[in-house]
């Protein structure tokens, strides 16, 4: 039944990504990720003197699973000033409305009395007398136990967006905490963290100092931020977790693990991110934007409170993941390689290459850039290039990941302007495409490599070019939105207008093979790799809502790892590995299985009409025929020369 295919489609976003991103999103949901724009100055009549805000989170005094949060702006010179949390976030492309999950606010004039406030809408409040305003106060909710089985249908920010409020972790995503007046974005910001001494905390804010209670047993942690946008791009992360620091090359890596069932840890990770971002540092080169790199990850215990949106979200010099905590060892490194490489590679764009749109962020009412293709299209394509560049897949596993996006992006709405979409994505009909910024998106970057490879014979590629973006604009100096692909063309080649004018601000579909057929390869019947759930861009398996149960399609019969157990079309599947699947908890059971690497040792119990059927097995590699990428026979020299310089250059 359609219900479930197209919500298990949607989700892939950063089980192959990367994701959210913006960027895996739940893999029952697809979180909607957001570029904006729309800066507000601060000016003399709003403030005598530019002070710095003063922001204080007490960690101490949660109160019913309640952050009381502090905010001393200075003195204002006009009778009326509003007050926000974020309606949208830098590097999401969704409403988030941060401002539902605070309660109690208040602002209080010098002396301690009560202002009048007017709440303005969700995010939004207007503070009267406010020359006599002193500070406001409120209570945070966190999103984490707010979260539904893949969020569906209550509109909470994407996991990796989120908050969690809880004694052994808490996810400070600050712009879920921090608000900000209109006038005073630019501010300087001190912002001040009290906690119990023994939390372990990480933060690539600068660090003012810590001081103590007089007993000991409380911390305060000072940081400083330049203006808001510092504050909203910096998460921390206080709790009891493991931290390891690293360097790789010229930049220190901070990786923060939270396992609470002590699964996982900063340790058993450390390798596998080392290798990572070694190889991703080899092939950007000289592209580095950041002297530090910290990757909070969260490993979600499946609990009904816990967070259910798995993939990451991107900062200029940090990344924040969820993932499943009951993943094995194998299963969370390569999903960490596919996800926080990607987010990784957001330092290239957009967080040096950005348009006005980005630069000049509004998180109230936000614009919308033109480029996701190149924000996060390009971002995923590097993401997968750099792999097979670096030797750390195959010719055959890279080929299958471009397969992949192919066939996924086909089953969106192929004939529409992708420029268009990016302006409009949190409108219909164009939002519910957004996920193809990952697939098709990624698919405009290589065609645009291959264009560029065949333009300068084999020397120059997409890294180049963003290399040449960077050079001249960089994270302090945004492009114009309209003039990017007049600078792109400028940069290359007239080729590049021709596929720009059809394919990317034009709607008629991409004919993928004739690219490929540039590096010699085409599109043609094939043995890939089969997925334990996932099967030439579909899933295996569909569900029956009225009865509550998930089953095996008879494409399952084409995967030859299930067809050598067995499997029938229609067989219901009763559990995995000793837990019972159920509408409920399939988001979390099918990512396990999406993530099975062969050599696993699994038990899955079928019922097939009445008859119990038990598969106690060790995973091997299925295999299944269907449409794939294929070195021609008869290629060229220069063909194959072309191929190489694009895989290897």
């Amino acid at each position: 039944m359609a219900c479930n295919i197209m919500v298990f489609l949607a989700s892939l976003k950063k089980f192959r990504n990367y994701y959210m991103n913006t960027r895996l999103i739940s893999l029952f949901a697809a979180a909607i990720l957001l570029v904006s724009c729309g800066a507000t100055k601060t000016t003399a009549n709003d403030l005598a003197i530019n002070t710095p805000i003063v922001s204080t989170i007490d960690l101490n005094r949660v109160t019913d699973d309640k952050l009381p949060v502090s905010i001393d702006p200075g003195r204002f010179t006009t009778e009326t000033v509003i007050f926000r949390l974020p309606k949208v976030i830098q590097g999401t492309y969704a409403v988030s409305d941060f401002g539902k999950y605070v309660d109690d606010f208040k602002a209080f004039d010098y002396a301690g009395k009560a202002l009048p406030v007017t709440k303005l809408d969700t995010n939004s409040w207007s503070i009267s007398n406010a020359r006599n305003l002193d500070k406001v106060t409120y209570f945070v909710n966190d999103t984490y136990d707010m979260e539904e089985e893949g969020g569906i249908g209550k509109d909470i920010p994407f996991s990796p967006a989120g908050t969690n409020i809880e004694p052994d972790n808490y996810v400070l995503n600050l712009h879920g905490f921090v608000g900000y007046f209109d006038a005073l974005k630019d501010n300087v910001y001190k912002l001040n963290v009290t906690a119990p001494k023994e939390l372990v905390h990480t933060s690539a804010l600068q660090n003012l100092g810590t001081t103590y209670s007089d007993d000991g047993q409380t911390m305060t942690n000072s940081y400083q931020a330049n203006r808001y946008f510092e504050i909203t791009d910096n998460p921390m992360m206080y709790g009891k977790f493991d931290v390891e620091e690293f360097q790789v090359d010229d930049i220190k890596i901070v990786l923060s693990v939270y396992s609470p069932n002590n699964i996982h840890s900063a340790k058993s990770l450390k390798e596998t991110i080392f290798k990572m971002m070694r190889a991703q540092k080899a092939y950007l080169g000289d592209i580095n934007s950041t002297p530090r790199y910290d990757i909070y990850v969260y490993l979600s215990e499946g609990k009904e409170d816990s967070p259910k949106g798995f993939g990451a979200l991107e900062h200029h010099s940090s990344t924040v993941v969820v993932m499943p905590e009951h993943m094995s060892d194998e299963e969370l490194a390569s999903s960490m390689i596919d996800v926080v490489s990607h987010e990784f590679f957001h330092i290239v764009t957009p967080l040096t290459i950005h348009s006005e749109d980005v630069h000049y962020f509004d998180y109230n009412n936000p614009t919308f850039s033109k480029h996701l293709w190149m924000y996060e299209g390009v971002t995923e394509y590097f993401a997968t290039l750099f792999q097979i560049n670096q030797d750390l897949v195959d010719k055959d596993e890279f080929y299958l990941k471009i397969m992949d996006k192919i066939e996924f992006s086909k089953q969106m709405d192929d004939a529409m302007s992708f420029t268009i979409m990016s302006e409009n994505v949190l409108k219909e009909p164009y939002k519910d495409q957004y996920l193809n910024v990952y697939q098709k998106g990624a698919l405009i970057g290589m065609c645009v490599d291959i264009l560029i490879r065949e333009g300068s014979q084999g020397d120059r590629g997409i890294l180049a070019l963003m290399k040449d973006l960077s050079q001249k604009y960089g994270k302090n100096k945004p492009f114009e939105d309209d003039q990017l692909f007049d600078e792109i063309v400028a940069m290359t080649y007239p080729s590049l207008r021709d596929f720009f004018d059809t394919h990317v601000i034009g709607d008629i579909p991409i004919n993928y093979n004739d690219f490929l057929n540039k590096v010699g390869l085409e599109i043609g019947e094939a043995q890939i790799k089969a997925n334990y759930i996932l099967m030439n861009g579909a899933p295996i398996v569909s569900g029956d809502p009225q009865n509550g149960t998930i089953f095996f399609t008879d494409m399952a019969l084409k995967n030859s790892f299930w067809k050598d157990q067995g499997v029938q079309a229609n067989d219901v599947i009763r559990s995995i590995d000793g837990k019972d699947l159920t509408f409920q908890n399939a988001n979390q059971l099918l990512q396990e299985v999406f993530l099975w690497k062969p050599g696993k040792d699994i038990v899955v119990v079928l019922d097939r009409n009445g008859e119990e059927i038990t598969i106690k097995t060790i995973t091997t590699q299925g295999y299944t025929f269907g449409k794939g990428l294929v070195e021609k026979p008869d290629a060229t020299e220069s063909q194959k020369a072309l191929r190489e310089a694009w895989l290897k250059g």
